[in-house]
């Protein structure tokens, strides 16, 4: 076998061979230098970086000039220098390692069915967890109390309200809260905690999709309030935390294989105190 470029292989090594930039000296970038370049990158951002050509040539033109800079080091005999062997060292541990681990955590990897089995235990041992509080979900009409007469104009509002003009239309005109003001005074789902307490109050007093507050006092100025949808609190549906549950799981899994192959690792290693000591005090 030549490199392990035989058969079937042949074809991905001279893929993988394929110069993307050449200069001089022989110097050049292949095709698995930028795939390692773009397995250092998380996956969800690969097709986002290295789906642009641009992004492309900038890679290969970065790894050229490091090439090409570490090309000159090894002429200037800085290859030589004892500091930089132990960082090439350190370097080269680095790149092994993180493979190594790669292939720990393979090897680790719960299937899907037993984080599954992993979840729902969880869920049905901590109940209490998972816990939704109770939500509604309101909008409101604000008139600032720097306005004139801003109380007597919130009350002329909700007179309107229960005579039956349209409360998102009077919040597009009317309220001066511009970040709900656009959307007919929509504010979505709060819990408690979230608003003023005035604001709070009243909202989470009202019981029935479409009532209205009466007029409400807070630091900002005077609000009406609609409720349109009330969730009471209550067990979460287990689909609604079990993706969370699993992925959770599956990083607890991987944690504790890489700390026992560490642990299996340092079981033999000795340290020299004195010399942790002394290396410590040069930068006291």
């Amino acid at each position: 076998m030549i490199a392990g470029c035989l058969t079937l292989s042949m074809l991905s090594c001279a893929w993988a061979q394929q110069s993307v930039v050449q200069g001089a000296d022989g110097v050049q970038i292949t095709d698995a230098d930028l795939t390692a370049e773009v397995l250092r990158i998380p996956g969800a951002a690969e097709s986002k970086v290295f789906g642009k050509t641009e992004n492309v040539s900038a890679a290969a033109s970065n790894l050229y000039t490091r090439r090409a800079l570490a090309a000159e080091a090894e002429k200037a005999g800085l290859d030589k220098d004892p500091q930089v062997i132990a960082s090439l060292r350190i370097a080269r541990d680095r790149v092994l390692s993180d493979a190594r681990i790669a292939q720990i955590d393979k090897a680790a990897a719960p299937d899907a069915a037993a984080l599954e089995k992993y979840a729902r235990a969880q869920y049905n041992a901590k109940p209490e967890q998972f816990r939704a509080p109770e939500e509604v979900r309101v909008r409101h009409i604000l008139i600032r109390s720097t306005e004139p007469d801003a109380k007597a104009t919130a009350e002329k509002l909700l007179a309107d309200l229960k005579a039956g003009a349209d409360f998102a239309a009077l919040a597009k005109e009317k309220s001066g809260d511009p970040g709900s003001a656009a959307k007919g005074g929509e504010l979505g789902f709060i819990k408690k905690g979230q608003m003023v307490p005035a604001f709070e109050q009243a909202a989470f007093a009202l019981e029935k999709p479409g009532e209205l507050s009466p007029v409400v006092e807070s630091s900002f100025g005077f609000h009406i309030i609609e409720l349109e949808e009330k969730k009471p609190s209550g067990l979460l549906p287990f689909d609604e935390v079990k993706q969370g549950l699993m992925d959770s799981a599956r990083v607890k899994v991987l944690e504790d294989a890489r700390a026992a192959k560490a642990a299996e690792l340092l079981k033999d290693a000795k340290f020299d105190e004195a010399a942790v000591e002394a290396f410590s005090s040069r930068y006291r």
